[in-house]
């Protein structure tokens, strides 16, 4: 039954899932410093979508899948942690101090594909289809309660990513403090993509 408690609960626990590190927001840092808030909009609005997406159909059972092939869950581990290294490759010598930058920001639907092989994403998804369904009421319910307050909740936490990575860009004003930036930024992909591979 969807109540006052059940809405606090969720709410709790996608605010801490959704704002603390991983791989969308190691991304979400990265772009905002290399390309600014507004050109990572699509990149935000594009993981809730994806993300929302996916717990529809973890809802619906797909989860199932997981319990039937668990290494399925390992295979999207490595798919994960090759994408990030590959970003974090890509960071070095991306930042530009003068107008022009090369390259460009996640498109939607890139970020939105990016959750189904996010291992993190799909843990999300998996827990609040078994701990915070609220099995009494009509699933087309149920699943509109659920991914409606995954996408309240989403965007604005993930945002703040985005703006973090946005503010750095005003230190930015050397070629040393370039290349500090780059490879910390690459650096944390790595170290991301290297927790989500041995968790």
């Amino acid at each position: 039954m969807i109540n006052l408690a059940l809405f606090s609960a969720l709410s709790a626990f996608y605010f801490t899932m959704f704002i603390t590190p991983g791989p969308n927001n190691a991304m979400l840092t990265a772009s905002g410093m290399k390309f600014g808030f507004i050109r990572t909009l699509p990149h935000l609005i594009g993981i809730p979508l994806g993300h929302i997406f996916q717990i529809a159909l973890v809802c619906f059972g797909l989860a199932n899948l997981f319990l039937i092939y668990p290494q399925i869950q390992f295979y999207m581990k490595i798919l994960c942690f090759l994408y990030l290294l590959y970003l974090s490759w890509k960071m070095i010598g991306s930042i530009s101090l003068d107008k022009k930058e090369t390259g460009r920001p996640l498109k939607l639907y890139e970020a939105s594909l990016f959750q189904f092989i996010n291992p993190k994403a799909w843990s999300i998804a998996i827990a609040v289809a078994s701990g915070f369904f609220p099995t009494e009421e009509n699933i087309f319910i149920g699943v509109g309660f659920v991914t409606i307050t995954a996408a309240v909740i989403c965007f604005p936490s993930i945002s703040l990513w985005a703006l973090f990575g946005s503010g750095l860009r005003t230190f930015i004003n050397n070629e040393k403090t370039k290349k500090l930036t780059e490879y910390f930024l690459a650096l944390l992909l790595v170290l991301t993509g290297l927790f989500i591979l041995i968790k």
